[in-house]
């Protein structure tokens, strides 16, 4: 379709729809009708970018779908909104910058692996990596026979605060990284792959390494599932300044923080959780190995429910992309 031809076609249209956008709290048909001209809005603006590129149609549907977007969503504080954010938008973000968090989880296992193969050709890599008194005391906890016991070395409540303060700068400084476009996060996470797998190698080593996972991952299972989502997170943030598409460099960075932020927001309290399971619960190395493994168990499947599955379930059952209300136009 020619581009005078799609304007001459939807232009009464999207009259009607900029008239509704600055009147809209008074739309005869209510919420319903307010949506449905906001989703037609979002397929014109998926065509044109699609199929008239540079033209003038494009920045006028951006700013009649803004204009929609700012009016229904200027509400105030709700449990009902935080609810619908975990429940429904972060996934769907999830699913739509999915490539960003696959990217993440894959350099982080490509790496865990060099780790392994490192720390197999020479220990030393291991002593650099954490540290030659990390190591000592490891080794020593595992001739006396208590592979774990660093996690039982503290007060819990002291533990418990030490690791969350840690753990959130170490989530902001990630997400930060993504500010060096790619780069940044793609460093960050590699050098968070190596260290795990050198660290876990060293437990192997000694032949105590199926009974230090089940100790550590008690833990380290939402803690690094957390780390890899943050990863994503800093990926997105980066791509948006990387490849902007038709917007400027700043506006389309602008709407990568917005979609990233809310990837973040809703793995935070991961952090709390692992946080809580180190502190108080990874040190219980005398706890049934059932028990151990059932908390193993259903943090992986929480983390396989939110962010596969939930995501995939809204992302196929739902028409959105990356055009959506839930992306670009915030």
């Amino acid at each position: 379709m020619k581009e005078s031809t799609f304007i001459r076609q939807n232009k009464e249209k999207w009259n009607k729809y900029a008239e509704l956008a600055r009147d809209i709290k008074h739309a005869d048909g209510g919420t319903d009708e307010v949506v449905a001209a906001y989703r037609e809005i979002l397929r014109d603006l998926s065509f044109a970018r699609s199929h008239c590129k540079n033209s003038r149609v494009v920045p006028y549907l951006n700013g009649l779908a803004t204009a929609f977007h700012s009016r229904i969503y200027e509400t105030h504080f709700s449990f009902r909104s935080v609810w619908k954010l975990f429940i429904h938008d972060a996934p769907a973000v999830v699913w739509i910058n999915r490539k960003w968090l696959l990217a993440s989880l894959v350099t982080f296992l490509a790496f865990t692996l060099f780790g392994v193969i490192l720390a197999v050709i020479d220990r030393q890599y291991i002593i650099d990596m954490l540290g030659q008194g990390y190591v000592n005391q490891t080794l020593e906890n595992i001739r006396n026979g208590v592979p774990t016991d660093i996690y039982n070395s503290h007060n819990t409540k002291t533990m418990f605060l030490g690791i969350t303060f840690n753990n959130l700068w170490v989530t902001l400084k990630m997400y930060g990284y993504g500010l060096i476009p790619i780069v940044g996060p793609l460093y960050f996470i590699s050098n968070n792959g190596l260290m795990l797998g050198e660290f876990q190698t060293l437990f192997f080593q000694e032949g105590v390494g199926l009974q230090s996972m089940s100790a550590i991952w008690i833990h380290g299972t939402l803690e690094i599932s957390e780390l890899i989502i943050s990863g994503g997170a800093a990926l997105l943030l980066g791509g948006g300044w990387l490849f902007p598409g038709s917007f400027s460099r700043m506006e389309s960075l602008r709407r990568s923080a917005v979609r990233s932020i809310r990837i973040l927001a809703v793995s935070i309290p991961l952090i709390f959780i692992a946080a809580f399971l180190e502190s108080f619960v990874t040190r219980h190395v005398e706890w049934p190995l059932f028990v151990r493994l059932s908390i193993i168990i259903l943090s992986a499947i929480y983390i396989g429910w939110y962010y596969v599955y939930l995501p995939i379930k809204i992302g196929l059952s739902e028409d959105i992309n990356e055009f959506t209300d839930l992306t670009d136009l915030n």
